[in-house]
């Protein structure tokens, strides 16, 4: 009897200690690996300085969490079990970062799926309930997403049924500005950047040059006798500050050559050469990008590296994700 007694209390203490090892590798890992995370503190938030809207800048300041690049996996490519460990990780890491953080708005710039750009439409819709399912959130946070070279295809595998089912699905224009407490986002397709004139092509560079415009009245706007400025009639007006540009590629750079910091690419990786239209925009259309508006600063993703470089002939910082 003592011998089953013990057999049965080893049997007993082996489960509570693989099923906790479990339950704390599954889930409660992702309490203390955020919790590192804090918000940045705003310098220029001090007593008696007002933001773009008339209230204190501290009251101003806005938590935004910038993703990308998940590639849910597709029906063609993805095996289950992939698919279950991937998921399951995302979800835990996005819901507690939703839980501690807090954020008022995510956006999720691009390669939300792995096979958008040949899945069926049966498959397409079984990605998409999955991924509402992982990154649901309360009314209190935004989440906006952002079109990449997965979802609709590159450059030349994009057409506009792929772009329409993309847009319908989360009620956005692929290319939009996004404010939030007086801080403007510009949302970019940059996969629609390449300069050759085709159909999509056109329409996002038509679409950007009328946010441009908007823009710039909207800073107009804010000069001594502002107001009525020529050239501005029938504008849309936003708040009257630097926008934030959004896209899925990273505006043109030779390489990683320059980049530090813990997420940046191993150093044997750090000079290889970025190839244009595929791995970065052109120089072309990264100079015309920057002519048409003067951002506070880009955030691009693409490469899954992250690293803070000059833009093409700019002052500003651009950070990839």
């Amino acid at each position: 009897m003592p011998r089953f007694s013990v057999r049965w209390m080893v049997a007993l203490l082996l489960i509570v200690v693989v099923g906790g090892a479990f339950f704390f590798c599954e889930y409660l890992i992702y309490f203390p690996a955020i919790l590192q995370c804090a918000w940045p503190k705003t310098s220029h938030a001090r007593a008696g300085t007002e933001g773009t809207d008339g209230r204190p800048a501290q009251d101003t300041a806005v938590r935004a969490m910038v993703l990308s690049d998940t590639h849910l996996l597709g029906a063609v490519g993805g095996h289950w079990f992939d698919k279950l460990r991937r998921e399951w990780q995302m979800e835990r890491a996005f819901q507690t970062a939703l839980w501690l953080l807090r954020p008022e708005i995510v956006f999720i710039l691009g390669d939300i799926f792995d096979e958008g750009k040949w899945s069926s439409q049966k498959h397409w819709e079984d990605d998409v309930r999955r991924f509402h399912r992982m990154f649901r959130h309360s009314t209190d946070t935004e989440l906006v997403v952002l079109v990449g070279n997965h979802d609709i295809g590159f450059h030349y595998e994009m057409d506009w049924f792929k772009l329409q089912r993309f847009e319908k699905v989360f009620n956005a224009s692929s290319t939009r500005i996004v404010t939030k407490k007086g801080v403007n986002f510009l949302l970019v397709n940059s996969v629609a950047l390449h300069g050759d004139g085709c159909p999509i092509c056109q329409s996002v560079e038509k679409e950007l040059i009328k946010l441009s415009k908007d823009l710039n009245c909207s800073l107009q706007s804010l000069q001594p006798g502002g107001g009525a400025t020529d050239g501005c009639d029938g504008s849309q007006l936003f708040p009257p500050s630097s926008p934030i540009m959004l896209q899925h590629y990273p505006l043109y750079r030779v390489s990683d050559a320059g980049c530090t910091g813990q997420d940046a690419a191993p150093p044997e990786e750090r000079h290889l050469l970025f190839r244009e239209k595929y791995d970065v925009l052109s120089k072309e259309a990264s100079q015309r990008v920057s002519t048409l508006q003067s951002p506070h600063s880009h955030t691009h993703t693409h490469t899954h590296r992250v690293s803070k470089v000059s833009a093409v002939q700019l002052e500003e910082t651009e950070t990839v994700t």
